[in-house]
């Protein structure tokens, strides 16, 4: 849900920036919200909205560049995890080239905060040196200063290239430099098995923690026992896995740019990364993501575990580029609201020097933009969590609580008749305000099934009451059927001078059509513009005076005509998407009227002063829709609690609030 915040009544041209869903596993709260599964993006190339700021000119002294400092939002549903893989090609024997390191590391410090890419964590994939010398690991651990000093959370695993041997090796330069005493003071370590080459850390991101296991190069029995205690004893946390080897991808570089097949399933696991499977992977649901290097070109599929999620495994490895790679850092931009995880790969080191003093190759490097290297993930983080972090249901609320001041109408439908079964004639709505506008009368069109109109335990995660009307109407020929307030119903004679909050919870199925189903109306008034007098500007002198309805593109319109004007004035939302549950709400605040879904406001919001809303006094129908005195249309979909205020409400006082 938005910001409640940003949308107070009182204050209708206010920001719409989204917020929170409070149906999120990573809310503290634990309570639902808006189905935004529905939202999820494909594999495709990442919706950057600009490119990342580079750190500024390279220097070789690490000290003075030491300007960044880790500040990462930890709230922020947005965040980035940063893969380095082999580096191995710059710390070799004497030829050490230390400033591609520098300048990716001093990135990563730079934009660990709201304000950049929102750094969360660092893993480096193995692979660091050419030989594992001491020589060699003494110009790493310099680098490697640079992430200490600036408070960074980050991870490293041994490579083939730094050590020999399973993780009972004993001692070497490696765990000498960057084992488990270098991550004391590290803000995420949490721990090391006895050996000291296979660690694990916790870092905050999206209000939440999550687990990341560096381990080995080549895990013993040991390694893989002392993992799975590791994810056992914290069970609801989402686990990334990375380390050196786990799969290599299934088509050559031999021609130069790849030739990449399909870029979405072009790796396999390697003879080793069976072992990883079978012995971490598939039985831990908790690792939705691994990560590798070790071979090259990069590629990366999804397979699915014991228990038929998907585990998405990523190999990346620019060690065969020019420059060994040059450090060149992939970006895994998490986005909990998308439900993606969009991919970057660029080389903070060439995007540091001028343009026009980079070099043919580097200048081909700055940024990778092929489908291996830039792309998006779907994961619906929620549904795929859901086995190890429950999402919580938030409780129905008693009607009383949702009778606030102003309160003219209050329909709900958890209590009447058993999910399933038709709504029979004789059976009514009251109106839980106690003002006795009740849904008093069905009206069924002749013909229509016996089920045209039930009773339903369908909701809207946020919404008061856990239950719902499923309407089977629609048109060619006309079918369903509705419910209308009493002939006497004081709501019918309401002009809401002072201004008014409608709110309804709505969701429209699968077999939904724009030949059958638009125009479809939630809530109406009975009585045209042409009996009431409205003549001028955009005016059918055959619609109804009020009505909020779906448009042939399942858009929601509210379209009424004020007391003040004698033109209609029209609301309009974005496109609902089938099979998930929205709240819509309209607020006027005697002049202005602002459309919200999901507590956000719309873009289609008119300008024009609006007061109140023309009557005829007749009644009010819900479902149903009317056009030159006939009914034209009738609702097919589900509609959950709605509510009618005689008053404009801030978004934080809407049903889906606290």
């Amino acid at each position: 849900m938005c910001n409640h915040d940003q949308h107070d009544a009182d204050d209708l041209s206010a920001g719409g920036a989204a917020g929170r869903s409070r149906r999120s596993f990573l809310q503290t709260t634990g309570l639902a919200g808006i189905g935004a599964a529905a939202l999820t993006a494909g594999s495709a190339a990442p919706a950057f909205a600009a490119a990342p700021a580079t750190s500024g000119p390279a220097s070789g002294n690490p000290a003075a560049r030491q300007r960044g400092r880790w500040r990462p939002d930890t709230e922020s549903r947005q965040f980035t995890v940063a893969v380095m893989p082999d580096t191995q090609f710059l710390f070799f024997g004497d030829s050490i080239k230390p400033e591609p390191l520098q300048a990716s590391f001093q990135y990563i410090l730079d934009n660990a905060n709201a304000e950049g890419d929102n750094i969360v964590f660092m893993a480096h994939l193995g692979d660091l040196t050419e030989n594992g010398t001491a020589a060699e690991f003494a110009h790493m651990d310099q680098v490697f200063d640079m992430l200490d000093r600036g408070g960074a959370a980050y991870s490293v695993v041994a490579g083939n290239h730094d050590v020999r041997g399973d993780d009972q090796r004993g001692s070497t330069p490696y765990l000498q430099t960057l084992g488990p005493q270098r991550f004391k003071k590290s803000p995420s370590f949490r721990g090391a098995s006895p050996d000291g080459y296979n660690t694990y850390h916790v870092f905050r991101a999206a209000d939440h923690e999550w687990l990341l296991l560096a381990m080995d190069w080549r895990p013993s029995a040991a390694g893989f026992a002392w993992a799975n205690k590791v994810i056992k004893d914290h069970p609801h946390m989402p686990v990334i896995l990375t380390t050196h080897e786990i799969a290599n991808a299934n088509y050559t570089d031999d021609v130069y740019p790849e030739d990449y097949g399909n870029p979405d399933d072009d790796a396999v696991l390697s003879n080793f990364g069976h072992k990883m499977w079978d012995e971490l992977i598939k039985d831990n649901d908790q690792i939705f993501l691994t990560l590798n290097g070790h071979y090259w070109p990069p590629a990366r599929t999804t397979m699915k575990n014991t228990t038929d999620n998907d585990v998405h495994v990523h190999i990346t490895n620019y060690q065969n580029r020019y420059y060994g790679g040059a450090a060149m850092i992939r970006l895994y931009h998490f986005d909990l609201d998308r439900n993606t995880i969009d991919v970057e790969t660029m080389a903070p080191w060439i995007l540091d020097q001028k343009s026009a003093e980079r070099n043919v190759l580097a200048g081909q490097m700055a940024r990778l933009t092929s489908p291996v290297d830039y792309f998006s993930v779907a994961i619906d983080f929620e549904q795929r969590f859901s086995g190890f972090i429950p999402v919580p249901v938030r409780p129905a609320r008693s009607a009383q609580r949702m009778i606030v001041p102003g309160t003219l109408a209050y329909w709900r439908f958890d209590q009447g008749g058993k999910p399933g079964s038709a709504f029979a004639s004789g059976q009514r709505i009251p109106d839980l305000s106690g003002h006795g506008n009740d849904l008093s009368t069905l009206v069924t069109v002749p013909g229509s099934a016996g089920d045209a109109l039930v009773w339903s335990d369908d909701h809207h995660p946020d919404q008061p009451g856990h239950g719902s009307l499923l309407f089977s109407g629609g048109k060619n020929p006309l079918h369903g059927a509705y419910l209308t307030t009493g002939d006497k119903a004081p709501l019918n004679s309401e002009t809401f001078k002072q201004g008014y909050t409608f709110e309804a919870f709505v969701k429209v199925p699968t077999t939904w059509s724009s030949d059958d189903n638009s125009w479809m109306a939630l809530l109406s008034r009975w009585g045209e513009a042409g009996q009431a007098g409205k003549s001028t500007g955009n005016t059918d002198p055959d619609e109804p005076i009020v009505t909020l309805s779906l448009s042939s593109g399942r858009e929601p319109q509210w379209a009424v005509y004020p007391t003040n004007l004698t033109e209609g004035s029209t609301n309009w939302g974005h496109a609902l998407p089938e099979d998930a549950w929205w709240h819509l709400a309209v607020v006027n605040d005697g002049r202005r009227t602002v459309m919200y879904v999901e507590g956000c406001e719309t873009v289609d919001n008119p300008s024009t002063v609006a007061i109140g809303l023309t009557t005829l006094n007749l009644p009010w129908l819900l479902g149903g829709y009317e056009y030159g005195g006939s009914i034209d249309q009738i609702f097919h979909g589900w509609i959950g609690d709605v509510r009618i205020v005689n008053r404009p409400l801030k978004v934080s006082e809407f049903m889906i609030g606290k």
